[in-house]
């Protein structure tokens, strides 16, 4: 696909997002009833390789799964995606801002009985800012005590863009790279991170995405390229290319998941 027929599928994509008409929680489930799976499965898998789509599908689909006996954290992971979207359908419908506060929440959901025992010892708890440094490979991520002020001012900009048109892709891909450059918590900011970038999409009229596991090589490098040049458009075009792999008309809007997989 060039670029100009991956521009004008991702602006028909947005086009017909925007026609759904979302006005209700039940209205959420049905046009994101693969989608979640999907997501939960993707985001989950590009930081544990443990995670299945199988056990994806049962915990969404059922509450939980027969005869598991893989790590347990992989199964609370998984369950953790779920409740965090139970949690925010009725956010996005009343399109609630950004906060320090929502996104500690967010955290708290995903990462709830995920922290190590080594993380425990040292304080750390799911919903809280880090208190301890926590370099990346790439040497990312603020001083714990410049992590509250650099998410209250990351808050600020998002919430303060005008958020129309294109400059949805903008302000997603920018609140997610910033975010990610920030890494606020003891762990899970890449998971948190996702969230946060589809819950701006779908509080401003644009699709949410899937960042897809076979294709983590090129998020990573679109960070890291984030982090040394400060350049978002390489991001963007991504974006829009996981848009459209995403919403692909003839799978996704098929009930059976297995087409799309």
């Amino acid at each position: 696909m060039t670029r100009t027929e991956l521009q004008r599928e991702y602006e028909r994509i947005c086009r017909d997002w925007i026609s759904n008409e979302i006005r209700s929680a039940e209205d959420l489930d049905v046009l994101l009833h693969n989608y979640r799976i999907l997501f939960a499965y993707n985001s989950n898998v590009i930081e544990n390789p443990q995670t299945t789509i199988h056990d994806t599908r049962e915990i969404f689909e059922n509450g939980k799964v027969i005869n598991y006996t893989g790590d347990l954290r992989t199964l609370f992971e998984i369950e953790n995606q779920k409740i965090c979207y139970d949690y925010l359908k009725d956010y996005i419908i009343r399109r609630e801002p950004l906060s320090p506060e929502l996104i500690c929440s967010i955290h708290k959901k995903l990462m709830a009985k995920c922290y190590d025992e080594s993380r425990y010892q040292k304080g750390e708890r799911p919903g809280t800012f880090k208190i301890h440094d926590y370099i990346t490979g790439d040497g990312v991520g603020a001083l714990p005590e410049d992590v509250p002020g650099e998410i209250s001012e990351l808050c600020r900009e998002v919430n303060d863009f005008d958020g129309s048109g294109a400059d949805v892709l903008t302000a997603g891909a920018y609140l997610h790279l910033v975010f990610e450059s920030i890494h606020p918590f003891a762990d899970g900011n890449g998971r948190v991170g996702r969230t946060l970038m589809n819950y701006y999409f779908m509080t401003h009229d644009h699709p949410p995405l899937i960042i897809f596991e076979d294709n983590k090589d090129t998020y990573y490098a679109a960070l890291a390229v984030f982090d040394k040049t400060g350049k978002l458009d390489g991001f963007k075009l991504f974006l829009q290319d996981q848009t459209v792999r995403t919403w692909k008309r003839e799978n996704m809007r098929r009930k059976n998941l297995n087409a799309y997989l």
